[in-house]
């Protein structure tokens, strides 16, 4: 990190001006014990019908998907929801063993390689081609992309025909600079997010409007009825069917009542889209996940997306701890500090529901997610290039820090497993966090920093 003089500023607390390059903090790691997530709201177990809901969506959630059946592919990243979310517990974020890294060479993929920015112990990714190419490999700046670019293919599977596909050019991509990668949110707490009215987003946005921190943020916006949307790194989905509807269909490329047609790759979607050969494989026709009109219950009507949904609204949102790390002298500490330097302001550490006609738990209740749900520009170091909906190249969400204690990477690209890099990389030309961050590196004493750090980490 490089020296430099920076002014002392008026903050709500004392806070003790050291030489900046006296660093000694570190980052507890991923907090140990039971997971503080994954379990539903009381008023969902106490009920017998929305529990049944809820574990038809566990099970839906935890199903691996084939082809024959279930309509996997013809691409796809993952074969199932828990593969990409399954830390701390089933509904999280990215385990420390990726599942992607045995998929190519085996029944899964068996005629695709393993992308180089797939490993074993590294994060569990997607990639997106910022840019499309030119007939000679060339990247085309002036075109556009973003689309994900699913990484393996069905070709070679005995459930898959004569389907026969390549993977996208991912060599190619990194030679010439043209790709960003993706990590899973956490879905814990998300039927909270889900909640919350766009009035009271709107009045956290006007509290914060004055703040000294240069921080700024808008909302990104629905295009149908213009209402704010919440979910995905770029706030890009508005609710969780769609969020879980677009999944299905992009990550496990199943067609369904939302997105009811196989997905081909955006470059493909510009030519003449999938093969024939590689089109309802499935050979049931299209939507590949319906509404089972046979069904003799509820849930067993339901869509897969429908219950992947009801699984994801009823799930409560993260316990933190109280002692650990550090203690809970440390951890309050943190929390001061944590809004004094303006962390806060982005993040703003809770917000309430509306009134729910779902379970008494989304029902006006206190949502701890550390987010205002908002966009804001994060600057050149984080910037990929990729535009969603009203979230440019260089915007991303708030990322909800409620259980970021229990999480392994960080980041929109899971580029860090230590907390310090991830505060750190907010610092960056054109970043709003930018004076917010120099207070933490420049104003906190090394004893200060390790208090926010363990507070981080009892989320």
């Amino acid at each position: 990190m490089t020296c430099r003089k920076f002014p002392v500023l008026a903050l709500a607390l004392t806070l003790l001006l050291v030489a900046p390059c006296a660093f000694s903090q570190t980052d507890p790691g991923v907090r140990g014990g039971a997971a503080g997530a994954g379990n539903a709201f009381a008023s969902v177990t106490a009920n017998p019908n929305d529990n049944a809901f809820f574990q038809a969506g566990v099970a839906q959630f935890t199903e691996t998907e084939d082809v024959a059946n279930n309509g996997l592919g013809p691409r796809f990243n993952s074969i199932s929801c828990v593969s990409c979310h399954a830390q701390p517990a089933v509904g999280g974020s990215g385990a420390a063993v990726n599942p992607q890294a045995a998929f190519a060479g085996s029944a899964v993929a068996p005629r695709d390689t393993t992308p180089f920015f797939v490993t074993p112990n590294g994060p569990t990714r997607e990639a997106r081609f910022p840019f499309f190419f030119n007939a000679n490999g060339t990247v085309n700046f002036n075109n556009p992309n973003g689309g994900v670019e699913d990484l393996f293919t069905v070709t070679g599977r005995t459930d898959a025909g004569a389907c026969t596909l390549q993977q996208p050019p991912f060599n190619q991509a990194r030679a010439t600079n043209n790709i960003i990668f993706r990590i899973p949110t956490p879905t814990f707490g998300t039927g909270l997010m889900g909640n919350i009215d766009d009035s009271t987003l709107l009045a956290n946005q006007a509290a914060n409007a004055n703040n000294n921190f240069g921080v700024a943020g808008t909302f990104n916006h629905n295009g149908n009825d213009g209402t704010i949307t919440r979910f995905g790194w770029k706030a890009q989905n508005k609710s969780l069917m769609i969020f879980s509807g677009e999944a299905y269909n992009v990550e496990m490329g199943i067609s369904n009542e939302l997105f009811t047609q196989d997905r081909p790759l955006p470059e493909e979607e510009q030519r003449a889209g999938l093969p024939a050969n590689c089109l309802n494989l499935k050979a049931g026709g299209y939507p590949e996940d319906i509404t089972h009109t046979a069904g003799t219950s509820a849930a067993t009507v339901t869509s897969d997306v429908g219950l992947f949904t009801a699984f994801m609204q009823f799930l409560d949102q993260p316990t933190p701890s109280t002692t650990t790390p550090g203690g809970a002298a440390s951890i309050s500490r943190g929390r001061a500090l944590f809004s004094a330097i303006g962390c806060a302001t982005c993040h703003t550490p809770a917000l309430t529901t509306q009134p729910s006609s779902l379970t008494a738990g989304l029902s006006t209740a206190t949502a701890n997610l550390f987010s205002d749900i908002e966009i804001h520009h994060m600057g050149n170091g984080l910037a990929d290039n990729v535009s969603q909906g009203g979230a440019g190249g260089d915007q991303f969400r708030s990322a909800p820090l409620w259980g970021v204690g229990q999480r392994i990477f960080f980041l929109h690209d899971g580029r860090t497993t230590n907390l310090i890099t991830a505060i750190n990389q907010h610092d960056s030309n054109g970043s709003e966090a930018d004076q917010v961050i120099d207070n933490f590196q420049f104003l906190l004493s090394p004893a200060q920093q390790q208090d926010v750090l363990n507070f981080l980490r009892s989320l």
